[in-house]
């Protein structure tokens, strides 16, 4: 399993309506298109700091090559949409690419 890792950053302002664009439309997207394909889901993190919001995006995949189907030959170049480019104040423009090696759901659902 292949972890797309991304970052991307937008003023405080900007923070909620990007969220709600990948929430809302990105990711539904995304599943739409390549569910199918090799994509597995996704994660988002965030993070406020004092002058913007830090967001990681971890889309999953079953292997490197669905990952290539979503991104094209040039896979480690981030995909940024118009709409997500207009809320960034700034992104990087590279991807990682790391291989789940490990996972314990349970460690984190157990009560």
């Amino acid at each position: 399993m292949i972890c797309r890792v991304w970052h991307g950053w937008t003023r405080p302002e900007n923070a909620d309506a990007y969220e709600s664009y990948l929430q809302d439309e990105l990711f539904p997207r995304v599943k739409r298109e390549l569910g199918a394909r090799g994509y597995l889901g996704f994660h988002l993190l965030r993070s406020a700091k004092k002058e913007e919001v830090e967001f990681v995006t971890m889309l999953w995949f079953d292997s490197l090559d669905s990952v290539k189907g979503f991104a094209g030959e040039s896979y480690a170049t981030a995909v940024i949409s118009d709409k997500a480019k207009k809320l960034l104040s700034r992104y990087a423009d590279r991807v990682d690419h790391l291989e789940l090696s490990g996972s314990s759901w349970a460690d984190f659902t157990a009560t």
